[in-house]
């Protein structure tokens, strides 16, 4: 039995993929990518978002959000169009959204100002939360702490923090996912141990694509743009951290994907 896989973080509405999207999907296929989520980032990523997966229904399907870094955008007007995509069948979850405090490209009220926006249309709407945190705890889990019974299911994408960042998130009983970070060994060693602190039913993994290539395919492709075909390798790495086999770890996060975005 063939274990199928779901991403549920892919930008591909990035134009790193503008060449060879056909491609792209066919060899997610090829290597048992069973459905992906495209995140929308911006106002226009989102649009994009919600057209892929009108384009290619059952496979790809949406978020709607604007990231941190774009925080400037959530405009009164862009979340009445957010509210609007949201509420088509395409969409899975709001987001991406939250704090940024890495690279701080908006400006940090800015930040939580959007955050807290997001978290208005995801309570209304009853939807899950697609979530970004980077550097930024223990801010990201103040604010989401007083709007926690409001809110349905909510995934940390992309984990990259540390344990006490860890375990607030899971004690506000969020998912998790774990990107390529976790194929890294000069920056990910500390998810290795980590990994086993996240409750089974609250695991997920992505690609992030086209960003975090896993440092653990072999050959090393000579481009560096990470791309959904790549999942397996997060897999691997993180069963091998968990002592359980890849078809567990695949069965157990593409359960726990259909269940958060009710695919």
């Amino acid at each position: 039995m063939v274990n199928a896989l779901i991403d549920i973080g892919a930008n591909l509405t990035h134009d790193a993929f503008d060449d060879d999207f056909d491609e792209v999907l066919e060899r997610a296929r090829e290597q048992h990518i069973e459905q992906m989520i495209v995140t929308g980032a911006t106002v226009q990523g989102s649009r994009d978002a919600f057209d892929l997966a009108r384009r290619y229904p059952g496979f790809l399907h949406a978020t709607a959000g604007i990231h941190p870094h774009h925080a400037e955008q959530a405009t009164s007007d862009a979340m009445v169009e957010l509210r609007s995509l949201a509420q088509h069948r395409e969409v899975k979850a709001i987001g991406e959204t939250g704090l940024d405090f890495f690279r701080n490209f908006s400006p940090r009220d800015a930040q939580i100002a959007s955050f807290e926006r997001h978290l208005g249309i995801a309570a209304e709407l009853d939807m899950p939360l697609f979530l970004h945190e980077r550097d930024a705890y223990p801010t990201f889990a103040e604010i989401l702490t007083p709007w926690r019974d409001e809110l349905g299911d909510i995934v940390v994408h992309c984990f990259t923090g540390e344990a006490e960042a860890l375990h607030a998130y899971v004690d506000l009983d969020c998912y998790i996912g774990i990107t390529g970070w976790i194929c890294d060994e000069r920056r990910g060693q500390h998810l290795l141990s980590l990994i086993k602190d996240i409750p089974p039913d609250r695991l997920m993994i992505e690609t992030d694509a086209p960003y975090l290539l896993p440092r653990n395919i072999k050959p090393r492709p000579k481009s560096r743009r990470n791309e959904p075909a790549y999942l397996p390798r997060v897999c691997e790495a993180v069963a091998a951290a968990t002592g359980e086999s890849f078809e567990g770890i695949a069965a157990r996060t593409t359960a726990n994907a259909k269940r958060f975005f009710n695919l």
